[in-house]
């Protein structure tokens, strides 16, 4: 339940949170070299908490819940081992929450979250080492329970592209399980002496006790096994692909993947003081190939992880967009092409008003449309078998472009 919030002191936005706790885990990660130390803790976390759990929850019902979702997470954290292992340089000191215990989250004047990432001083597991993804799901788990969904997808989208660091993806599953699992714990924790005077013990006991099994289901989704699609975005500049795109964050729960982040991100990667990089220029053949391919990985990344992926690039030629397909077909998941389409007036009328935004002449931006549009390299007969063709100059885009993508491949 939010809450309003007049005063607006040690309170941050969304937005603000994502970039903020992204910085910060970049910030302190300790670059850990005991991998065994790390799983332990981990495993010290899991079995305290089913523990405590198995203490209040006594129902035959909830007992063999919680037996589901222990071998679920026992299972999971086993064939996940490799993955957190190779993620030891990014291990945290401690929760990001342990420095900013009293920071509250609010959209306009409510609260959301009274520990912005809903982790609270004293939980479980806050002042131990751990993985960056341990906050994250933490925040996407209280948004969910705050039933603020469209918010909980933009944190996730928000936080991947900021920080780059899609990977994480493999691992939210476990600790949003593990993170659901927390605040069951912490409901049944809530003594009764803390009710509103008007509120009888009994009363607020059973509120708690619905609480906690909310928490549960909650966990319970978040094991089930997903099917994710890939959707691939087709067109040049001015096509509208990042404007629709971007409603399929909320809409649809995806992860966009976007070329121009993971370009500069790359370039930024190699670059000296002075100015000058060893990736040479930006928007090179071959920088332009290493931004493909890391487009790829990501996208795989994001698939294990069981997350929709939507890419928001031109993709102009057979090769690049054979790249991406062949992450959903090695996985043997669901793939669409999305061709986004615009006559030749709008196009020009967008990167017009485009280049007046960014200071950037109006002939060097046409003259990008223009060598794009030579580039383009025309569907193939097998890629039209898994084509759809939007019109993004027709009324209610948005609306059209979801309704095709639930058509033709199945959202989680």
């Amino acid at each position: 339940m939010t809450q309003h919030d007049p005063q607006g002191t040690d309170s941050v936005t969304l937005d603000t949170l994502v970039a903020a706790l992204s910085d910060w885990h970049r910030q302190q990660a300790v670059a850990e070299t005991d991998a065994s130390a790390v799983s332990e803790a981990q495993d010290r976390r899991l079995t305290a908490c089913l523990d405590a759990l198995g203490e209040r929850l006594k129902g035959d019902e909830d007992q063999l819940r919680l037996r589901a979702l222990g071998g679920w997470l026992r299972e999971s954290a086993e064939r996940l081992a490799p993955q957190l292992q190779a993620r030891l340089q990014r291990t945290l000191p401690h929760s990001w929450a342990r420095k900013h215990g009293s920071l509250r989250l609010v959209d306009e004047t409510r609260v959301l979250l009274a520990q912005a990432i809903d982790r609270p001083a004293g939980q479980l597991g806050i002042d131990e080492r751990q993985d960056p993804a341990e906050d994250v799901a933490s925040l996407l788990v209280g948004l969910e329970m705050a039933d603020r969904q469209e918010l909980a997808r933009d944190a996730l989208d928000g936080y991947l592209r900021h920080s780059g660091d899609y990977h994480m993806a493999r691992l939210l599953s476990l600790y949003q399980v593990l993170a659901s699992l927390r605040g069951a714990w912490l409901a049944l924790c809530q003594d009764a002496v803390e009710a509103p005077g008007d509120v009888p013990p009994s009363a607020w006991l059973v509120e708690h006790l619905g609480l906690a099994r909310r928490y549960l289901s909650l966990a319970e989704r978040h094991a089930e096994f997903r099917f994710p699609p890939l959707v691939i975005g087709v067109g040049v500049s001015g096509s509208g692909k990042s404007r629709f795109t971007r409603t399929l964050v909320r809409r649809l729960g995806a992860v966009r993947l976007e070329s121009h982040s993971e370009r500069c991100r790359m370039h930024a990667s190699c670059s000296h003081p002075d100015g000058s990089s060893d990736a040479g220029d930006k928007y090179s053949a071959q920088a332009t190939a290493r931004t493909y391919q890391r487009l790829a990985q990501c996208s795989g990344w994001l698939l294990d992880g069981g997350f929709p992926v939507c890419v928001d690039s031109t993709c102009l030629t057979r090769d690049q967009r054979r790249q991406l397909w062949q992450q959903a077909e090695r996985r043997g998941l669901p793939v669409l092409l999305v061709s986004f389409e615009a006559d030749e007036a709008t196009l020009k009328r967008r990167i017009a008003k485009r280049a007046a935004r960014h200071a950037a002449t109006q002939e060097e931006s046409l003259a990008v449309l223009e060598a794009q549009q030579a580039a383009f390299e025309p569907f193939d007969d097998e890629e039209r078998l898994h084509l759809v063709r939007l019109d993004t100059t027709a009324e209610n885009v948005s609306e059209t472009l979801a309704a095709l993508i639930q058509e033709n491949i199945r959202f989680c």
